[in-house]
């Protein structure tokens, strides 16, 4: 028997959602809170995740190449190798892939921008997390400070689904930070970039904890006996 391992599904028919950023940013703070091992899969063929990994200089969170029809096996994998968490990123679109791969999410999210064409966007993902009978949670992200049209967006998307409590606000320190494969924490933890993706992490995190229930003292066990020196994963992508 391996250690359990959560999957968190970033997923939006809409682009410029923030899907890669929070992937990135997620998969980092997580790791950083001693939720890892953590790994990365990139599923978008534009494959901005993976460039952004290779030209990161910690090698955690690792790095899985996979592809839809490995996924499964490459998943198995990372699970046998000790992986605690693995952040799937995933392309705008909406195709029998993208739900494929939603099958094997703990959790959905589902980055949503406070704009009228980012809402009426949210439905094809609606569909597909309920069709999985998968959990499914917005995020209103790259949101402006105080402004009217933030707080009508999580009451529109709170019609849809569960809206995290955490707003994550519009800082050129996002897009800066993806430059150089660091995150906003790894420049400046205490900035307010930091502090709400810590805040994001956090709710998902009590999500998952309590999805996984009475066994995660046996699993915690179990991970710390898996050898890191075993691992295939983390190699750079091509």
């Amino acid at each position: 028997m391996f250690p359990s391992m959560r999957v968190i599904v970033f997923a939006s028919q809409k682009g410029g959602s923030g899907k890669t950023t929070l992937s990135g940013h997620i998969a980092v703070e997580a790791e950083r809170q001693g939720a890892g091992p953590v790994a990365l899969i990139d599923t978008d063929p534009q494959g901005s995740l993976a460039k952004w990994w290779n030209v990161r200089k910690d090698p955690a969170p690792a790095f899985i190449q996979s592809v839809f029809s490995n996924l499964f096996y490459d998943l198995d994998n990372a699970r046998e190798e000790g992986f605690r968490l693995v952040v799937i990123d995933t392309p705008p679109a909406v195709t029998r892939a993208i739900s494929e791969v939603v099958s094997f999410a703990d959790i959905v999210v589902a980055p949503t921008r406070p704009s009228p064409h980012d809402l009426r966007a949210v439905g094809p993902t609606v569909d597909i997390a309920e069709a999985r009978g998968k959990p499914l949670v917005f995020v209103v992200n790259g949101a402006t400070q105080r402004a009217r049209i933030t707080s009508e967006a999580a009451i529109a998307l709170s019609q849809h689904g569960t809206v995290a409590p955490v707003t994550i606000h519009h800082r050129v320190d996002f897009a800066a930070s993806m430059i150089d494969g660091r995150t906003v924490m790894e420049i400046d933890p205490f900035c307010q970039s930091s502090q709400e993706i810590g805040g994001l992490w956090k709710y998902l995190h009590e999500r998952l904890q309590r999805a996984e229930g009475a066994g995660r003292g046996n699993d915690d066990a179990m991970a710390a006996m898996a050898s890191p020196h075993n691992r295939v994963f983390g190699r750079r992508a091509v």
